[in-house]
């Protein structure tokens, strides 16, 4: 008789085991991104917790109040700066959206070269320093005879956005449909009312987005502003800058937070508005319903 051998059988890997041991993160790993999100929040956690602080101190807390933001809103130095700040923001963001848009369709619709150098040329401002376009900004004003004021800050704010807002239409011209422009001029349409009856829907929710986001940037902005404001009044960064040369006042706490809460609401805004006009109101903008 034949002896009948078993074959052994082949124990299978345990699949579910080495997947969640794929899962796992190495704890180093966790640490060094716990650690880094501490040095970089926690200074800014500070901030916010003594703008609430209701002794004039900022190492010891002893208590929650609002004194320093009534103080705040009795300065009339630090209002005027608000109010600067605020105007020139509102300015940048028109000037630089208008003019962002005229060069993002002139740069995808246009053939040649000529094109491609100029949308080389749209991202130099990207990647110079911000202190080189201050320093910039300010010899040129200064060589033409122009006083700085309220007006050079505007116009080196706006020069200084027109290349976010470019880049961020360039691709958003760049996927629409030159088709359905077509079509409405074979409808009778001319080529302006082609352009604002359905080119420029279809662009608003990036346009949105981008003006939500240049106000944010230019509001924010210093190093700038800095190089190009006058004497008075200021911008409010430049005016907290100069109060903490002669010392930090808790109000100044008070301040910084109320920029962080309205950078933090403007950037929000400016990433959930395409978001809403494509799930909802993209069609009928471009409908005109």
């Amino acid at each position: 008789m034949t002896q009948l051998t078993r074959t052994p059988r082949r124990t299978r890997p345990n699949r579910r085991f080495g997947r969640r041991r794929a899962e796992r993160k190495p704890l180093f790993a966790i640490a060094v991104t716990a650690v880094f999100f501490v040095l970089l929040y926690l200074p800014i956690a500070m901030v916010v917790l003594f703008s609430f602080n209701s002794q004039k101190s900022l190492t010891v807390f002893k208590g929650f109040s609002l004194r320093w933001y009534e103080a705040f809103f009795h300065d009339s130095t630090l209002l005027s700066s608000l109010g600067m700040s605020l105007q020139v923001s509102l300015v940048a963001m028109v000037g630089s959206v208008v003019l962002g848009v005229a060069l993002a369709l002139g740069l995808v619709r246009s053939r040649g070269r000529l094109g491609n150098y100029a949308g080389l040329i749209m991202m130099v401002p990207l990647i110079t320093p911000e202190i080189v376009t201050g320093v910039a900004s300010l010899l040129l004003f200064k060589g033409l005879g122009i006083t700085l004021d309220t007006g050079t800050v505007m116009i080196a704010e706006i020069t200084f956005s027109i290349s976010y807002v470019t880049v961020i239409l360039r691709s958003r011209v760049a996927a629409l449909n030159p088709e359905v422009e077509e079509a409405a001029m074979d409808l009778g349409a001319t080529r302006w009312q082609a352009l604002r009856l359905v080119t420029l829907p279809a662009l608003l929710p990036a346009i949105l987005a981008s003006a939500v986001l240049i106000f944010a940037l230019v509001f924010d902005d210093f190093v700038l502003a800095y190089f190009t404001t006058g004497v008075d009044p200021q911008p409010l960064a430049v005016r907290i800058y100069s109060a903490i040369r002669f010392g930090v006042e808790p109000t100044i706490n008070a301040v910084g937070t109320l920029m962080l809460a309205g950078s933090i609401t403007l950037i929000g805004l400016a990433l959930a508005i395409p978001r809403l006009f494509g799930r909802s109101g993209g069609l009928d903008l471009i409908s005109g319903e």
